[in-house]
């Protein structure tokens, strides 16, 4: 698949976060693998001047997805922590637009889409297909992504930038086959046209 970019387009690069990288509180196998291709993706649009979005984990001490209060997960992410600060490594431009979820105490959001208003801010900026990567293809990719093909944006998975927790075997497989199903295209940073 041959990718242009142009006016419309936008990358959204999820939750590369140091408690999702090697040695976090929640740490991804290999989560660190996504920055380097993920900075060529943003050199690209950079290049291009079109617009970078990235999202994170901003969640309260108490947050409801922690198994202090029965939650799945070790408390990550807390806003303003270290761990929730984006990787030093990642190069987010300073025009970059920072979604913040996951920050009511009460309610889960793996999506960069639920209750964030994301998707009326793509509207606004006049996006019409999204090239998303980052962490954890099994969870807030798979969630993200699902979203903004509900809401009838266009996706291009960026399968070089992508990283699975596969708290089962093969759970990130299983994802990506599901973006798949539901739509997205699955690219590499090659497919890009110069």
């Amino acid at each position: 698949m041959r990718v242009t970019l142009g006016s419309g387009d936008a990358l959204l690069v999820v939750d590369v976060q140091y408690d999702f990288l090697p040695g976090g509180r929640l740490a991804v196998p290999e989560g660190d693998g996504v920055v380097a291709p993920l900075n060529r993706y943003i050199a690209a649009f950079t290049a291009r001047r079109l617009p970078v979005y990235a999202s994170r984990d901003w969640h309260p001490e108490n947050h409801c997805s922690f198994r202090a209060r029965g939650g799945p997960w070790p408390q990550h992410c807390v806003a303003g922590s270290d761990g929730a600060q984006f990787a030093a490594g990642l190069a987010l431009p300073p025009g970059a637009v920072v979604i913040d979820k996951g920050a009511a105490a009460e309610k889960e959001a793996y999506s960069a889409f639920e209750g964030t208003g994301f998707a009326r801010r793509l509207r606004r900026d006049n996006v019409t297909r999204l090239l998303i990567g980052g962490l954890a293809t099994d969870y807030c990719v798979l969630n993200t992504v699902r979203d903004a093909l509900a809401a009838r944006f266009s996706v291009l998975l960026l399968k070089d930038a992508i990283r699975a927790v596969d708290v089962n075997p093969g759970d990130g497989e299983r994802a990506e086959r599901e973006m798949q199903r539901l739509g997205a295209e699955p690219i590499v940073f090659e497919d890009i046209a110069p």
